[in-house]
């Protein structure tokens, strides 16, 4: 199998990143980063490939007062939408669920939305999203027939970064819960860490509980999609579920069965 992997906008160790790439048996990658990626997200140049594995994050332009959200290229989107209309399966990894903050449809796309800061979500008013790095937690199957989940245990630890954010439960089939609770209490604001300096601060921020939802299956037009939110850093990408986690959602966005799962639709 050959994938499009795309990278950028959000930091990560590169050596260790790409060793967790090449440890998957029988995939290889060809790594792109954003914006240069943007072409490929086109019916005939995806030809290339079986799969793209975004764990990217475009759209956001940090600055020291705060986020700025870029309006994506009517072009791409366009080519974007001709993609998933052809029927392309896509793998969305961990941060890439608060890509292209000022698309709303880029959400409906991955199945929910990590917002940086305030902002509308299906209409409604929502506060920033929340983090926590480095949560030691127990992620639990909830659906042990389905490929992606073949060969796990029926729970396993993971030490990984969390978000308290918006998901679309009733959009999408859920993989993964996590058995860590997600409160406003157990996570910080994001708006406070990019917007203010603040890292690791809570102070005057309100959110309500949110789903425990991390891994979920869904169609988008004729696409198979999955969205794993795990995966931040080096210690996360050693874990042999995760790789195991990863490794299966690729081969089956790619798989025939997937895409007539989505194309049933």
């Amino acid at each position: 199998m050959h994938v499009l992997l795309v990278t950028k906008g959000h930091p990560f160790e590169k050596g260790p990143f790409f060793d967790l790439f090449d440890s998957l048996d029988g995939i290889e990658h060809t790594h792109v980063e954003q914006p240069a990626a943007q072409v490929f997200f086109d019916p005939e140049l995806a030809r290339d490939y079986d799969a793209f594995v975004c764990y990217d994050m475009p759209g956001i332009r940090f600055h020291p007062d705060g986020p700025e959200f870029l309006t994506p290229p009517q072009r791409f989107c366009e080519r974007f939408l001709e993609l998933l209309e052809s029927g392309f399966g896509f793998v969305f990894l961990h941060h890439a669920l608060a890509s292209w903050p000022a698309w709303p449809e880029f959400a409906e796309i991955v199945g929910g939305r990590f917002l940086y800061l305030p902002g509308d979500v299906r209409g409604r008013s929502c506060p920033d999203s929340g983090y926590r790095h480095q949560v030691k937690h127990r992620v639990n199957v909830v659906d042990a027939a389905h490929p992606i989940t073949a060969g796990l245990p029926k729970s396993f630890e993971i030490t990984d970064e969390l978000y308290l954010a918006q998901v679309f439960e009733d959009d999408v089939h859920p993989l993964l819960r996590s058995g860590y609770a997600f409160t406003r209490d157990n996570f910080y604001s994001a708006a406070r860490a990019v917007r203010d300096g603040r890292m690791y601060d809570n102070s005057g921020w309100e959110h309500d509980d949110s789903s425990n939802l991390i891994g979920w299956v869904k169609r988008y037009r004729r696409s198979p999609i999955c969205y794993l939110q795990c995966g931040d850093d080096p210690v996360a990408w050693a874990s042999a579920e995760f790789r195991m986690l990863l490794g299966n959602a690729i081969r089956w966005v790619a798989s025939e069965d997937a895409h007539a799962w989505a194309k049933a639709a």
